[in-house]
């Protein structure tokens, strides 16, 4: 029996329907769109379900054949989804995405104004009811920027995740087109009592006694004496489990190199640096993260969990879509380890 047989995730957070020129055309020049759906939660219930993980996903979807859709799309990738709700109330989320190629960047255009998921009433969702019988919740800062409704929704399902002695794994995933920068640091900052596994460190409020934020002026590649003195200042606070963060190089538009540091068990760990180029960067942040949870939940020892998950992110840039569809642990345990010959 494998350690993640024991394990039954759940996340929750806003499904979207993603439309996307085909061929790294311009949205202005064309005459179609590819269709799929994603989103920040949703990309990793389907990493870890396609690993074998028994993985739930709880959101508010149209009742629509856009909202059925979605939802069977998630269902196709061996995600469970009988916690979802069907609204008669609001819309489907959308966000258009123009795929970068060579010196041009990637770009992402979000309509989700007024979806059935933002607007939803949340109050009488007994969080406990629906957790229950779940090891493992997963959500994001992408989730409480999109309305009042989703920040209430949040922090209940993190304090009955709590109450149930679930582990709390919480992605910052900062959107500037949703929230502003102080705004975003206030509402995550209110949650870190509740997370056991934290992704990202910003944007989160990290003062010292003069009110100075000690993430301020902190380089975006950080040596890893700067990246520990963080990381443990954040365990001194809020006595995480694991914290881990990836860091990004960009070459172009289409070529990347990917990196990631971790708190775990009262040391920070450092990966290796991998150079690839890029078919798809979105979900990328997502398959880190996932990687990161499912090497935990494997039990493996602190090098080979920060290495899996920027392995797991690596591999993720190779696909279409939102979704780390890789469904075997081997693949991404020979990327770990830059093993790159055929496989007959």
């Amino acid at each position: 029996m494998k350690n993640t047989d024991k394990v039954k995730f759940i996340t929750l957070g806003e499904l979207l329907l993603r439309l996307s020129p085909p061929n790294y055309e311009k949205i202005r020049t064309t005459d179609e769109f590819k269709v799929t759906y994603g989103g920040a939660e949703a990309n990793v219930a389907a990493a870890l379900a396609n690993l074998g993980v028994d993985s739930s996903y709880f959101t508010v979807v149209p009742d629509s054949s856009i909202g059925k859709a979605a939802i069977r799309y998630l269902r196709s990738n061996d995600v469970h989804c009988s916690p979802c709700i069907y609204s008669q109330k609001g819309r489907m989320g959308i966000y258009f995405l123009e795929e970068g190629f060579g010196v041009r960047s990637s770009k992402v255009t979000y309509d989700r104004k007024d979806s059935s998921f933002a607007t939803y009433d949340f109050s009488d969702v007994d969080f406990k009811k629906i957790l229950k019988g779940f090891t493992w919740l997963h959500t994001s800062g992408i989730t409480p920027a999109l309305s009042q409704n989703c920040r209430k929704l949040v922090l209940m399902a993190l304090q009955a995740a709590k109450e149930l002695g679930m582990t709390v794994s919480f992605d910052c995933n900062f959107r500037s087109a949703l929230w502003g920068w102080q705004e975003a640091r206030d509402c995550i900052t209110e949650y870190l009592p509740y997370v056991d596994v934290l992704f990202g460190i910003e944007p989160i409020n990290l003062r010292d006694e003069s009110g100075k934020d000690l993430k301020d002026g902190l380089s975006m590649n950080p040596t890893y004496k700067e990246q520990d003195r963080i990381f443990r200042e954040l365990h001194k606070r809020y006595n995480f489990k694991a914290i881990g963060r990836h860091v990004r190089y960009v070459h172009s538009g289409s070529e990347n190199s990917l990196k990631a540091f971790m708190w775990y068990d009262g040391e920070t760990y450092e990966s290796r640096t991998f150079r690839f180029n890029i078919l798809d960067r979105v979900g990328g942040g997502d398959a880190f993260a996932s990687g990161m949870i499912y090497a935990i939940m494997r039990g493996m020892q602190p090098d080979e969990i920060v290495n899996f998950a920027v392995a797991s992110s690596v591999i993720k840039h190779t696909m279409h879509g939102d979704f780390n569809i890789t469904d075997d642990e081997e693949s991404i345990i020979k990327l770990m380890n830059q093993e790159y010959e055929i496989r007959r």
